[in-house]
């Protein structure tokens, strides 16, 4: 029987081969894919197996999670922000991210860049778009980002390093296809009109069920949790 650092391996590894087999189709390095374990749900001993097995990034949907997370662990971890924000929390999570994903809506970008601004910090962050048209998702729709786009480069402490979005939750991963296809067009379009300092180098698309299919559009950055952590809740008889 397999034990927990075995199995989370076996994993890690599976996971890993198919991103570079997606690279190898999309014709790209597999270096200009970033792996971000979703660590969200997993007990603290899963996460200590993936640092040991050589995992650096990290991501937290919980404020308070994030930052007892990131206290808690080596210094040297990217961890990422990928859950809704709420402005009151602002000041801690950028704190103790190395990147926002979830940057939804003018306000919210306003008042990372005001915290930032009084912290004394320089917050990355990726605007989200909600291109799958879902009520239940969060982010800008496309032609409002567009409108205000203008408006949203003018902040003075944001990085904003590219966007985010999530596609549809189907079971047949080519339908999350022509949303990330949308969105590596809509941040081409976007670059063409913003300042010099506005660097759109990431995408953060594609998760557990859908990654492959990111890479192949264009992905810089995929989110995956569930794939990652698949069979170890039954080796620890839960």
């Amino acid at each position: 029987m397999e034990d927990l650092s075995g199995l989370l391996q076996k994993n890690l590894l599976g996971i890993q081969n198919r991103i570079r087999a997606a690279c190898t189709r999309a014709d790209r390095a597999p270096e200009s894919v970033t792996l971000i374990c979703v660590t969200k749900y997993a007990r603290l001993e899963w996460v200590s197996e993936l640092i040991k097995l050589g995992c650096r990034d990290l991501a937290e949907s919980r404020t308070q999670q994030l930052e007892e997370r990131s206290e808690l662990f080596p210094s040297d971890l990217h961890w990422h922000f990928i859950g809704p924000l709420q402005r009151n929390k602002v000041r801690k999570t950028i704190q103790h991210s190395h990147l926002i994903h979830s940057v939804d809506s003018e306000k919210l970008l306003k008042t990372i860049d005001r915290v930032a601004g009084e912290s004394g910090l320089k917050p990355r962050v990726l605007i989200e778009v909600n291109l799958s048209g879902e009520a239940n998702k969060k982010g800008f729709q496309k032609t409002e980002l567009q409108q205000l786009w203008p408006s949203l480069c003018q902040t003075s402490h944001v990085q904003i390093s590219g966007l985010m979005t999530m596609a549809p939750h189907v079971d047949d991963p080519e339908a999350a296809r022509p949303v990330f296809r949308e969105l590596s067009v809509l941040r081409d379009t976007l670059q063409k009109t913003s300042p010099a300092s506005i660097k759109l180098q990431d995408l953060s698309m594609g998760m557990s069920g859908d990654y492959e299919v990111g890479i192949e559009e264009g992905a810089t950055l995929i989110r995956v949790g569930s794939a990652l952590f698949d069979g170890l809740d039954s080796l620890t008889g839960n």
